[in-house]
Order: structure tokens, then C-alpha cells, then sequence
């Protein structure tokens, strides 16, 4: 293996990573007013990511990092095709973030509601963007021989970009779902149960979609694009039997299953090329030909086997220290009635005859 197909490997790592951790994050951003029908209990779906939602977003800034420094051609061109794409999740990401800031700066209600409706906008339009971005990818756009863009804003939007978008934004709402049944307590969890089972059927129909596409736009071997999706169907279905038993960790772990299986079907087909080109196939860049020098990546090779094992170990023990659920607001339970006086005891009893004596 060469240096470079390894940091693409590692790149397929950190995109997949970001979509696991920072999956969840944009689920239970999109949910939290589905599962929490008053401010006190949004506020509980909120805090169950308060503690990773930030230390998770660092996967994406690392991942887009990766590029720059191991593929800068591949970085170039992406990034220039899909700038409003990019503008636009900047701003949905500050938006996201800005929300969880301010929220709770102030007490009126129509102050809450708007942070709570750029929180979940910002988190649906995250993973669309993303998905779209990534897609893209494989399906093509148009970039010349001197690896130049040379389309539109309208070729940046192709179907199978769109299907790759949705199916991560449908994947994002089941693993946000099964996370908040995992840390929430009470009618937060039970409503996020109930979300989970409803966000299963689109998860499995786009799945499928996305199996039968992939394949057919990349032209690689049907075993690259069609097994890892079917494997994520199993893990998504395998979710909802373990929603439905309770078992929430599990449940927890087969969406982190599935939705892992779909970022590294992307990767899997691109491979050996990073950027397809829909002008010529000529003029694809590869992992060969948009790769930084060698020295260059036997440095950025040795920071990555200090740096991401750390990475690891502090992500790992954050999860650790933040492992105990949210305790919501309990479950209201109505007054049992009073038990009606006794007539022979009460005080309103009639005095018996030796009693008047």
C-alpha cells in the first residue's frame, strides 16, 4: 500500500467517524422539539449532546484538513465546485452552533422558539449539504483537464447526490432517536422511541435506493455498492427489533452500524479516484495524481499515529464521564381519589342508642 492510498483510507476514516459521532448530534438537533413538547423537556434532548456536540464537529474540520494537506488538487477543485453548497453549511453550522449559545440567554418564549427552530434547521440542512457535497463525489461534475471546474451552480445538484443527502439526513434523525432513547429518561424517552420506529421506514427505503444506485453510478463491481447498504438495512431493522425490546445501547450501535456502512460504500466505489469528472473520465482526479509529495505525507503520517490515537482516548473518555442518562420531567401520574368515608366510623356517622345514653 502506498502512501497515498493510506491517506485515503484515513480520509474515508475521519468522514466516517464524523458521520457516527456528529450524526447523532444533528438527530437529536432535528428532533428536539418532536420529543419535547414543552421548553423544559427540549431542554433535556439539548444537554443529552450539550457535552459532545462540539468535540464532535472537530471530525469534520479534521477531515476537510486531511484533504488539504494529503490531496490539495482533489481539495481545490471540490471545494471551488461546491462553494455555495459551502457557504451554506457554514452558515447552517454557525447557525447550529450560535443556538446552543443562546438559547437560553433569555426567558420569553418567542425568543427560545426562534434559537429552537435555527437549531433544527441548521441541523437538517448539515447533513443534506454534506451529502450532497460527498455524493458529488462519484456521480461526477464537470472539471477539465487542468483540473478546473467548469460547470454551474445547477451541476453541483445531481440526483444521485440528492439520494446520497437525503439517505444520511434520514440515518442522522434514526441514530439522533436512538441516542435520546439511550440518555433521556421519562416522556423524552418514550417520545424518542416512538420517533426512532417512525424514522425506520424512509432509513430502510433510501437504503435501498442508495444500493441499487451506487453500483449503477460508479460501475464498480455490484459487491462494492450493494452489500455494505444491505448490510445497513440489517443493522437499521436490527435497530428497530431493539428499540422495541428496550435495548438501548444496542439499538445505539446498529444505527452507528449502519450509518458507517454508507460513508464507506461512497469511499469504496470512488476508490482509486477522489474526484470523478462527468467531461472525461481522462480527467478524473485519482489518489495518484491529486496526492502531495512523499515527504510531505510521511510527516502528516507520523502526526496522524500520535494525534488520532489521543484523539480517541479523549473522545472515549468524555463518552465515559458523560455516560448517565438526563433525568427529565416524570412522568405525570393523575391523584388517586379519596377513599369515601366509612358511615360507621366517620365523623358523620349517626350515634348509635348507648352512645345517646
Amino acid at each position: 500500500m502506498t502512501l497515498p492510498d493510506l491517506w485515503f483510507l484515513i480520509i474515508a476514516f475521519l468522514w466516517t467517524g464524523f458521520f457516527v459521532l456528529e450524526g447523532f448530534d444533528f438527530g437529536v438537533g432535528m428532533l428536539h422539539k418532536v420529543v419535547g413538547r414543552t421548553d423544559t423537556e427540549q431542554r433535556v434532548a439539548i444537554n443529552a449532546i450539550g457535552p459532545f456536540w462540539d468535540g464532535n464537529e472537530v471530525w469534520l474540520i479534521v477531515g476537510a484538513a486531511g484533504i488539504f494537506a494529503a490531496f490539495p488538487s482533489w481539495y481545490a477543485t471540490w471545494f471551488s465546485a461546491m462553494y455555495l453548497p459551502l457557504v451554506l453549511l457554514l452558515v447552517a453550522l454557525i447557525a447550529r452552533g450560535v443556538s446552543f449559545e443562546f438559547r437560553g440567554r433569555m426567558e420569553a418564549s418567542r425568543w427560545r422558539q426562534t434559537w429552537s427552530w435555527s437549531l433544527t434547521l441548521g441541523s437538517l440542512l448539515c447533513p443534506l449539504l454534506i451529502g450532497v457535497a460527498l455524493g458529488n463525489l462519484l456521480a461526477g461534475l464537470p472539471v477539465d483537464s487542468t483540473e478546473e471546474f467548469t460547470g454551474s451552480v445547477t451541476d453541483t445538484i445531481t440526483g444521485y447526490g440528492l439520494l446520497v443527502g437525503l439517505t444520511l439526513t434520514a440515518l442522522c434523525v434514526l441514530h439522533g432517536a436512538t441516542f435520546l432513547a439511550l440518555r433521556t429518561t421519562d416522556q423524552v424517552r418514550t417520545r424518542a422511541q416512538r420517533a426512532a420506529a417512525v424514522a425506520i421506514v424512509p432509513a430502510v427505503l433510501l437504503l435501498l435506493a442508495f444500493a441499487v444506485a451506487t453500483p449503477a453510478v460508479s460501475g464498480a463491481p455490484a459487491l462494492r455498492g450493494t452489500v455494505p447498504p444491505v448490510l445497513a438495512v440489517v443493522a437499521v431493522l436490527a435497530a428497530a427489533l431493539l428499540v422495541r425490546a428496550h435495548r438501548d445501547g444496542w439499538a445505539f450501535t446498529a444505527t452507528a452500524v449502519a450509518i458507517a456502512l454508507t460513508v464507506v460504500t461512497l469511499f469504496a466505489n470512488l476508490y482509486p479516484n477522489v474526484l470523478v469528472s462527468s467531461t472525461s473520465a481522462a480527467d478524473s482526479l485519482t489518489v495518484t495524481s491529486a496526492a502531495s509529495g512523499p515527504y510531505a505525507l510521511k510527516v502528516m503520517t507520523i502526526v496522524a499515529l500520535v494525534l488520532v490515537p489521543l484523539i480517541l482516548l479523549y473522545q472515549g473518555w468524555s463518552y465515559f464521564v458523560f455516560r448517565r442518562r438526563i433525568v427529565g420531567p416524570p412522568t405525570a401520574v393523575p391523584p388517586e381519589p379519596p377513599e369515601p368515608p366509612d358511615p360507621t366510623t366517620g365523623p358523620s356517622a349517626p350515634l348509635d342508642e348507648g352512645a345517646r345514653t
